[in-house]
């Protein structure tokens, strides 16, 4: 699996998992989900992605948009 899938897949499973913390205990989970979700978006037009890069010093194949 290459890093720009694992990103997407890491975000998809933190932004699920913190609305079903926002249904079941407190919206402020939003907050988390709002967090995931403009750190997406900076990636998308800086190319820096935090857990871009720690899933590199992990040893993960980079694709073509996180080289």
């Amino acid at each position: 699996m290459t890093i720009e899938r694992m990103v997407v897949a890491i975000a998809g499973t933190f932004i699920l998992i913190s609305l079903l913390l926002a249904v079941v205990f407190s919206y402020y989970w939003l907050w988390f989900t709002a967090f995931v979700g403009a750190n997406l978006l900076q990636a998308a037009f800086t190319g820096f992605c935090p857990m871009a890069k720690l899933l590199a010093k992990l040893g993960l194949k980079p694709g073509p948009a996180f080289k």
